[in-house]
């Protein structure tokens, strides 16, 4: 964590590498009418956790390619990885579901305590909502922090019908522009997080996907859609009698921290101080404010500051000058800017990691134009956490053989394998591979390595790029297999399993960004195993350490930052004309120093560097505690060193919203634990070991495969999901042989999992 308080400013031509440690309105409106409901015990669901299978899972794209794919011998060694591997997960799964170790500690979801209260407030939360690292941030520190024994909140709009959250029955009228408008609190406790989910129609007509609206589009009535979302966070600790934990219960009260995130919370301050404080209401509260990206601002027309209904007092911290046109409105000048006052107004400031906050005083370019009034404010940085259970080698489910840093060296081999077979690329496990995931866009950078590959291409290597965006951008990708049909793959679609199957086959992660907050991809790729090339630029530079974990490209990238206004809320935003034929070169500079390294000791060195470390919520959250406590809110206190363990990820629904300084992303619903229904594990026994290639790629086929796995020394392949004992015979007939097979209901997917490894063999011809 780093302090930052009115330092100079800093050149951009420099760049350090290396690794920064830590561094007016009535009573009665106040008063707002509603309507109080006990949502105790309603919603308290508590998701059953279910261990993963190590098995060999499901590889579509080889189903009928088996001299590709080595055949036998791969099978071999994925058996064998899969049982070193096993007591791994064995272990995993005690812990989840609470069992001691020889210490006596237990392991799981720990909340308690007499700690803080903190309401955190955001535009997204994943998995319900998301566009970007926002939601991801907001998804995974508030459960990190009731682990730590604070009680937790979140609030976000309600953007669809979600299926796990409960109408509270609670509803406050609020003034937004010149009308009153009642919003009604739905709710969910899931990870000893209440999330709190504001519902008004103005959120629900503005979901892309389901009301035909474009990407990056900037709503005329943004200010009135946050606006009521502000006042309705500030509501929700005081009318919202929540009780499902069994730590905490009643209201909130007005003892809490007010955690704002990004310009769509920016009047969380504002508020307080104009509707509450002045009445005796939130006396001890306060608001820490939260720049996620510098680059979405919320600027708007001067004259709507009366839209938004306080004090002339406040227009000073809004008041913004700039040289660029309104989007909607052609005014030059005069502008309201609302992080600026969510900057001023708040009483601490802090972003998502210490370089990050570094370069937002360095500059204009980095600053936005904020650089001064963030001097004056000082900044703290922490970087962000990730979470390692959704993405987490050891349980993954959309990769072939699951491993740990103990078998990460054995099992990445046969991973590139099969996403060389999945892209269609030719499968050699000795030809190195580059990933880059992300958006197509300028601030991603996707266009740098574009103008990059056909110098990168010269090298022996191949290269997997996977993401959407700006259309000329997808066209781009979509050419690389007919120009480099041998060496290159563009993907320019949403693809979740491309993307676990590229972090875990990968042997670098290229992440080429113009700027970096923090970044996910780069902690995804060390938690894989996968070393990352990466931009020195935000967070990169405090989560990359180059030649250990990654390898740095160096300076920073020349960028053009112009204020594009349809990106978001008035937004800032990189529209560089063209790519710097030097940026170019210096990631294909830096791409051939990583290939020096591959088949040498030291490449095996970084992925278990890379493995090593702990890139999860618990540091993070302790760093975030240190500040929160600092602000000396009420009766608040030290939390414990707890240890949150998050129910494992599925497929979220691709869902998109159209909310400021978004980017096209996916709005899914929480993750229920898989339902209870009869599983059938079926055990075919073959009658020789050549036979088991065949039956493995026929059983792939099959309507309800959820997993296979080959045990050679016994000929037999174990099919576990919904399938039927006559269809498989039916599938074995069909290829020409007859099998044995033996057949158990279990009472969940958890027991048939366990099933499929540890059941013993019975036989029976049929």
């Amino acid at each position: 964590m780093l302090h930052l308080f009115s330092f100079p400013p800093r050149s951009t031509s420099t760049k350090k590498k290396g690794h920064i440690q830590m561094a007016s309105v009535s009573a009665s409106q106040v008063m707002s009418r509603s309507s109080h409901f006990n949502s105790g015990g309603t919603c308290n669901l508590k998701p059953k956790l279910c261990a993963r299978s190590v098995a060999c899972k499901r590889i579509p794209s080889l189903r009928n390619q088996a001299m590709s794919y080595h055949g036998l011998r791969s099978l071999n060694q994925v058996d064998l990885i899969n049982m070193q591997t096993n007591s791994k997960a064995t272990s995993q799964q005690a812990r989840r579901k609470g069992y001691k170790n020889t210490n006596g500690r237990t392991f799981g979801v720990i909340a308690g305590g007499s700690g803080m209260n903190l309401i955190f407030v955001g535009s997204e939360v994943a998995p319900w909502s998301k566009t970007g690292g926002l939601g991801d941030i907001i998804g995974g520190l508030p459960p990190a922090m009731a682990a730590n024994g604070h009680r937790v909140m979140t609030v976000t709009p309600r953007y669809d019908q979600y299926k796990d959250s409960w109408d509270t029955g609670v509803t406050v009228e609020l003034k937004v522009g010149d009308n009153l408008e009642t919003v009604r609190f739905f709710h969910c406790y899931k990870r000893g997080v209440d999330h709190v989910f504001v519902d008004h129609p103005i959120f629900l007509k503005k979901v892309l996907g389901k009301t035909d609206e474009i990407v990056g589009t900037d709503y005329q009535d943004y200010q009135l859609q946050f606006s009521l979302l502000c006042q309705a966070a500030l509501e929700a600790p005081r009318v919202l009698n929540l009780n499902n934990s069994k730590y905490f219960s009643e209201p909130y009260g007005e003892d809490v921290v007010f955690i704002a995130n990004d310009w769509h919370t920016a009047l969380i301050p504002c508020y307080l101080k104009s509707m509450y404080k002045p009445h005796g209401i939130y006396k001890n509260a306060k608001v820490v404010f939260c720049i996620h990206n510098i680059a979405y601002q919320g600027r708007f027309a001067f004259w709507d500051f009366e839209l938004l209904n306080l004090p002339n007092q406040f227009e000073r911290s809004f008041d913004f000058f700039d040289g660029y046109a309104r989007y909607f409105w052609p005014v030059k000048g005069r502008k309201i800017n609302w992080m600026k006052a969510g900057i001023l107004e708040s009483d601490r400031v802090l972003t998502v990691s210490p370089y990050y906050a570094q370069e937002l005083i360095s500059g204009f370019e980095r600053g936005v134009e904020l650089e001064t009034i963030i001097r004056k404010t000082g900044i703290t940085g922490i970087v962000n956490g990730m979470d390692v259970e959704e993405w987490n080698p050891l349980t993954d489910k959309y990769i072939s053989v699951n491993y740990d840093h103990t078998t990460v060296l054995d099992a990445k081999p046969f991973l590139k394998e099969a996403l060389q077979a999945e892209v269609g690329l030719p499968v050699d496990k000795n030809i190195p591979l580059i990933g880059f995931i992300g958006g197509l866009e300028k601030e991603k950078g996707s266009d740098i390595l574009v103008a990059a590959i056909p110098e990168i291409v010269e090298e022996n290597v191949q290269i997997v790029v996977l993401g959407t965006g700006v259309e000329y951008m997808e066209k781009q990708l979509e050419q690389l297999e007919v120009k480099y049909p041998e060496k290159a793959r563009g993907v320019a679609k949403f693809n979740v399993p491309l993307a676990h199957m590229i972090t875990a086959g990968a042997d670098f992660m290229i992440v080429p960004s113009r700027f970096e907050p923090c970044g996910l991809i780069q902690l995804h790729a060390m938690r894989y195993g996968t070393v990352s090339i990466v931009a020195s630029t935000g967070g990169l530079v405090d989560t990359v350490k180059d030649g250990v974990t990654g390898f740095h490209i160096g300076e920073a990238f020349n960028i053009d930052v112009r204020v594009v206004d349809s990106t978001g809320g008035g937004a800032s935003s990189v529209d560089c004309e063209a790519v710097d034929p030097a940026d170019a070169t210096a990631v294909a500079t830096t791409v051939k120093r990583a290939l020096a390294f591959y088949r040498t000791p030291y490449l095996p060195e970084m992925i278990k560097n890379c493995m090593a470390q702990d890139l999860s919520w618990m540091g993070p959250a302790k760093q975030w505690e240190e500040v929160l406590l600092s602000l000396g809110v009420g009766s608040s206190e030290p939390g414990i060193n707890g240890e949150e363990i998050a129910p494992l990820a599925k497929e979220n629904v691709a869902t998109r919203l159209g909310v400021g300084g978004s980017e096209p992303g996916i709005n899914g619903e929480e993750n229920a634990p898989p339902a209870k229904e009869n599983t059938v594990v079926l055990k075919v026994v073959v009658p020789d070991e050549s036979s088991v290639w065949d039956v493995y790629s026929a059983m792939t086929l099959m309507e309800g495969c959820g997993g296979l796995f080959i045990d050679m020394k016994k000929q037999k392949v174990t099919v576990k999901g919904k399938v039927q004992p006559d269809a498989v015979l039916q599938v074995l007939l069909d290829i020409g042989y007859k099998a044995s097979f033996w057949e158990e209901e279990a009472t969940d997917v958890e027991e048939a999992e366990e099933e499929a490894t540890d059941v013993e063999e019975t036989e029976g011809q049929k």
